[in-house]
């Protein structure tokens, strides 16, 4: 599954740069929305990678990274684009 990663990166470099030895990929094939603020309605993401960090998820969509959280039902509530680079993305966990 490291093929779905940025150029450079596997799960042994995420699970380093982050600090989280359990961070894991997920199967990107689940319901995946961003809320923005000031709008009422969720946009819905179609995300390649989603990297899990004990409940806290960065997506990747759009050439974006967005974290959120993942619900109960599995899919993934997303409340903010952390931007392009997934370096970036990881310190802001």
């Amino acid at each position: 599954m490291n093929t779905a990663l940025p150029d450079g990166w596997t799960i042994e470099r995420v699970r380093l740069a982050s600090g989280d030895d359990e961070a894991e990929l997920l199967a990107p094939d689940r319901h995946v929305t961003v809320t923005w603020y000031g709008r009422s309605a969720p946009e819905v993401l179609h995300p390649d990678v989603i990297l899990s960090f004990t409940g806290i998820c960065l997506a990747h969509a759009a050439g974006e990274w967005f974290m959120g959280e993942l619900q109960p039902d599995g899919s993934l509530v997303c409340w903010s684009s952390y931007g392009t680079d997934l370096a970036e993305a990881i310190r802001g966990l």
